[in-house]
């Protein structure tokens, strides 16, 4: 208000230092000046209040957009996860390029769907495979629609299969021979102990091929079992138990259990989910190698113990572990250098589905004095995954991991109590037999003592 008349004042006291006009007509026209003077005034006034205002509000919105943020770049990067997340059906909503709890409970879910941990926060290489696998199906063409009408997934298919195809896993899907996308030759740099460190002699790890020719042509036996018969993923497995569990309220307990097959089931992946992480710790710590590059590394542990693989169907356990006990003797490697890289391969087995890899690394860390992942042995074998089926088998191996948790040895949820009794109970009742009983007492039976009685024959004079 002050303002205001501040204003009026003025103005009006600029038109009173004018020159005198006379009363006549021009009267009028001196009264209208000095109203149009003061409605003047008046917006002049209104007009320096706006302005006030508004600069105040611009303050504030610039003291509040200088608080710390995302760069527009990572923002991009963000929309783009978004938008990727939707289009393979993780509904995040519209893409805003703000990671809030519906964009991680989507990401949980895609990391599910791969068999990676939930961990809602993507790494590096699951974007790539989640990105790449999304602007495939935007270019579309006749193999992703093959991928899409004959997969049991549908579009989500094609997330496993470029999942697959960084690993250098051939998928039959989707031929690698005709990508969609030519992705930008990697190369891969040569392995040695200065830029590999755990990695470093993995390769001296395989053997000699002889040429075709020098093989000698001997009578096959027949098979009628197709070579590249489809088996039932680990990871789609263990994506199925996580819903049952969830729904269920939770793991089974040893009390409540009324599907021993089952309860191994949960176990089994829960083991799987912990090794997974450890191996993906330690592979970040390995320099100069891309995930895809370990993986390539990780898929020599196949052919090099392949023998000892097959061995865990049928023989037994202490028969198979001096088998390895001598591959490792004459490996040439450090125990701590075979160990990490085993634990390394191990996370890579499970992560990309190859059970020779996951087997091999587990009978490896268990040669090696490492008997809690004995426990992994024994699942396998009860479970039928990467060996045959044969519960009568893994219950010496389940036993050799039981025990080095009640040593205090435990690497797999090691806070969970109930689980060696879950474990120990399933594992039997799989096998057909029942927890032993206590042995029972046994009472001697007393016998009096008696003096020996020899008949004595007399004799003839």
């Amino acid at each position: 208000m002050k303002l205001k008349a501040v204003a009026v004042a003025g103005l009006v006291a600029s038109l009173s230092f004018g020159p005198a006009q006379t009363a006549h007509a021009d009267a009028g026209d001196a009264i209208a000046g000095a109203i149009i003077g003061g409605i003047l005034g008046h917006a002049i006034a209104n007009d320096q209040n706006r302005r006030k205002q508004t600069q105040r509000r611009s303050s504030t919105r610039s003291t509040k957009s200088a608080k710390p943020g995302i760069s527009s770049a990572q923002r991009e990067q963000n929309r783009e996860v978004q938008t990727a997340l939707n289009q393979f059906g993780y509904n995040v909503g519209t893409p805003d390029g703000a990671i809030g709890p519906k964009s991680r409970a989507g990401i949980s879910s895609y990391q599910a769907t791969l068999g990676y941990p939930p961990s809602g926060q993507l790494t590096e290489y699951e974007r790539t495979v989640l990105i790449t696998a999304y602007y495939r199906a935007i270019a579309g063409g006749p193999q992703v629609m093959q991928v899409m009408a004959t997969h049991p997934m549908g579009m989500k298919g094609l997330l496993l299969v470029q999942r697959d195809e960084m690993a250098g896993i051939t998928t039959t899907a989707m031929p690698a021979a005709a990508p969609l996308i030519t992705a930008p030759a990697v190369t891969v740099p040569a392995v040695t102990a200065a830029t590999v460190g755990v990695m470093a002699a993995l390769p001296a790890l395989m053997p000699e091929v002889a040429p075709a020719a020098a093989v000698p042509v001997v009578a096959a036996l027949p098979s009628f079992m197709a070579s590249g018969a489809a088996q039932v993923s680990l990871a789609s497995q263990c994506n199925k138990i996580s819903l049952m569990t969830n729904t269920n309220g939770g793991y089974v307990t040893a009390a409540a259990m009324t599907d021993p097959a089952f309860a191994l089931g949960e176990q089994f992946c829960l083991a799987r989910t912990y090794a997974m992480a450890a191996g993906e710790d330690m592979a970040a710590k390995v320099a100069g190698f891309t995930p895809q590059q370990i993986a390539e590394q990780c898929a020599g542990f196949g052919p090099v113990m392949a023998a000892h693989v097959s061995a865990l169907s049928i023989e037994t356990r202490d028969e198979v572990l001096a088998g390895v006990g001598t591959f490792i003797l004459s490996s040439g490697m450090a125990p701590a250098q075979l160990s990490g890289t085993a634990k390394v391969c191990l996370g890579v087995g499970y992560t990309t589905d190859a059970m020779e890899v996951a087997v091999g690394s587990a009978l490896l860390l268990t040669a090696m004095g490492e008997r809690g992942y004995a426990e992994l042995l024994g699942h396998h074998l009860s479970q039928g995954f990467g060996a045959n089926v044969r519960p009568d088998l893994a219950l010496d191996w389940y036993d050799m991991g039981l025990g080095a948790k009640a040593a205090g040895a435990a690497i797999f949820a090691p806070g969970m109590g109930d689980r060696e009794a879950v474990i120990r109970k399933a594992s039997m009742a799989v096998a057909g037999r029942a927890e032993a009983p206590a042995a029972p007492t046994v009472v001697p039976t007393v016998v009096p003592a008696s003096l020996p009685q020899f008949a004595l024959v007399p004799q003839q004079p």
